[in-house]
């Protein structure tokens, strides 16, 4: 191989994590319409109430503490969210009917929810995720991993 092809994909390569590891950066960069039925993505630069939730597992639980938050309409909440389990975990705001068409599409391997309203966060990792409630209305986050949902791993936003 010419040393210009082996540049190229030792550059390739040495990105790739970096890519990987975005994660909430790539909120609201989709080119789709990014609301949801509870709201839209939030702007990191506008004020915001700041809510620390812990993704855990123990004694055969997984979940969410917090596990309910109540929000008023029009408010934005800025998630720090923060794995403190063993395992993989995510953070998705949505519906239950959201949740129940989007765990079919999770069968597939290596399928992960991508969107502005969802954080995938490794063992003791970090994240962020802001989000303007629009809607009043009960709603919920969960983790839609496959069996994490189905352990417990879910929470309630009451939006007033």
């Amino acid at each position: 191989m010419s040393y210009f092809k082996n540049s190229a994909i030792l550059a390739l390569v040495l990105a790739m994590p970096l890519g990987l590891a975005r994660g909430s950066e790539e909120q609201g960069h989709h080119g789709q319409d990014e609301s949801s039925a509870n709201g839209i993505p939030g702007d990191m630069n506008k004020p915001s109430r700041l809510v620390a939730v812990s993704m855990r597992e123990g004694d055969g639980k997984m979940l969410f503490v917090p596990d309910a938050v109540t929000v008023a309409k029009g408010e934005q909440i800025h998630f720090q969210l923060r794995n403190d389990g063993e395992l993989e975990h995510e953070f998705v705001l949505g519906t239950a009917e959201e949740f129940a068409e989007h765990a079919e599409k999770m069968k597939a391997p290596d399928t992960m929810h991508r969107g502005p309203n969802a954080v995938l966060l490794g063992p003791k990792a970090s994240g962020d995720l802001v989000w303007k409630f629009t809607t009043p209305g009960d709603f919920e986050f969960a983790c839609l991993i496959p069996g994490h949902l189905e352990a417990g791993m879910k929470g309630k936003v009451v939006v007033k």
